[in-house]
């Protein structure tokens, strides 16, 4: 069984996904960067120099492959909640697990990180569809983490015991 993280940006996707990859023994994936193999681009780049819709239709090519592995941790981009198709491969073979964060411990994260853009532009760009992508995530998601006041290792820790759970 895989294990996809979902989410938006700051919520510590990549961060827990490393660290579970880790503990479990398991393959990580990023989907970003499986884009970037594929595009010979990042995906903010191929955004900028394509589009949105064509980034997503390679997304779901990318989904739709991986989607197949096995003993795998997913971190997703933010945008593979968008297609519905995405959701339904994923859900053949994987726990999907949202994290989620409060608005301001995620400006803290994405001022700390290393994001293609500030966390301001994130925030101007996302006003539209926060909602939208936040009621979808929770749709597709079999459990939710709220990362605000936990660290790695303590998400690591509630989504290895909701992994046994499913294995019984």
């Amino acid at each position: 069984m895989n294990i996809t993280l979902i989410g938006f940006r700051g919520t510590g996707k990549t961060s827990i996904a490393r660290l579970l990859a880790e503990r479990l023994g398991k393959k990580l994936i990023s989907t970003d960067d499986e884009i970037s193999k594929k595009t010979k681009m990042n995906p903010a780049s191929f955004v900028k120099k394509h589009s949105l819709d064509k980034l997503r239709e390679i997304e779901s090519d990318v989904i739709e492959h991986v989607s197949d592995f096995d003993e795998c941790v997913f971190d997703t981009g933010s945008s593979i909640v968008m297609r519905n198709e995405n959701i339904i491969n994923l859900k053949k073979n994987s726990l999907i697990v949202m994290l989620t964060a409060d608005i301001s411990t995620i400006k803290n994260r994405l001022k700390r990180g290393k994001m293609p853009s500030g966390p301001m532009d994130y925030f101007d760009e996302i006003k539209g569809v926060f909602y939208e992508h936040e009621a979808r995530c929770k749709r597709a998601a079999d459990y939710a983490i709220d990362t605000s006041r936990l660290n790695p290792e303590e998400a690591c820790d509630l989504i290895t015991h909701y992994l046994q759970m499913e294995m019984q």
